[in-house]
């Protein structure tokens, strides 16, 4: 069992699942064949988490600028996100994981957003881990459809322009419901951010990992909180 870092560990961890596709050419096989082997990565990850004190994981899946790819990958990545809900939509409930999406529904198939709705209904009772899957997701995007929702309610006379702050702005948020990252993860030794969780993350740390997402265990998960839970966090003040 991995060592307790309730104490010192990060209570929120977001990952930007990185590598696939490379580990999929590196073993010469199709990318899509790279994202299957990441989708059964997730549940080793999700079922570390309790052991961790890792309360909140945020996963990017898909992103608002991922519809560039090629028309067989996207299909094929889209087949694979319904089948992961469906297969594992059970033993998510059962280990006693909430899951909850964001990202923007609208160009999405309507029978993948109708697994989505169905999960999350399905798993709304439950606490020991929260899983939010970011689908369909881009930073810029979430900020810019939470300041329309604000427009819409200062044109409407609910909200006044002075009483928007950081605060009011983050309750418009598609993450409203989560408290902010404290550690952001990128795997396949890529140094970007790639427009993933740009409000949330002003002071969360980060860790730039080389292997590639399928490789990526949860002994290593481990290590990584671990290291975290011995960093000196001052957000901005300088100790005495």
């Amino acid at each position: 069992m991995a060592k307790d870092l309730t104490g010192g560990g990060p209570r929120h961890v977001a990952i930007i699942m990185d590598g696939n596709g490379r580990w999929a050419q590196k073993r010469g096989r199709p990318r899509l064949f790279g994202h299957h082997a990441g989708a059964r990565r997730v549940r080793e990850i999700v079922e570390a988490c309790p052991d961790l004190g890792v309360e909140y994981l945020t996963i990017f899946a898909f992103s608002t600028e991922n519809w560039k790819r090629t028309q067989t990958e996207v299909a094929g990545l889209m087949g694979l996100f319904r089948r992961y809900i469906q297969r594992e939509a059970r033993d998510l409930f059962r280990e006693g994981v909430r899951v909850r999406f964001i990202g923007d529904r609208i160009k999405l198939d309507d029978k993948l957003v109708a697994l989505m709705d169905e999960l999350e209904l399905m798993t709304a009772g439950n606490t020991r881990v929260n899983l939010t899957i970011a689908l369909n997701y881009g930073g810029r995007d979430e900020v810019t459809r939470a300041a329309q929702r604000l427009a819409f309610e200062i044109e409407q006379g609910r909200l006044g322009y002075k009483d928007v702050d950081a605060e009011t702005l983050a309750r418009f948020l598609d993450t409203r419901f989560l408290p902010d990252p404290d550690l952001v993860i990128r795997t396949s030794g890529e140094a970007r951010i790639s427009n993933f969780l740009l409000w949330q993350s002003a002071y969360a740390e980060y860790e730039f990992i080389d292997t590639l997402w399928p490789d990526f265990t949860a002994e290593e998960f481990a290590g990584v909180v671990a290291q975290y839970a011995a960093r000196d966090r001052r957000f901005g003040a300088v100790k005495a």
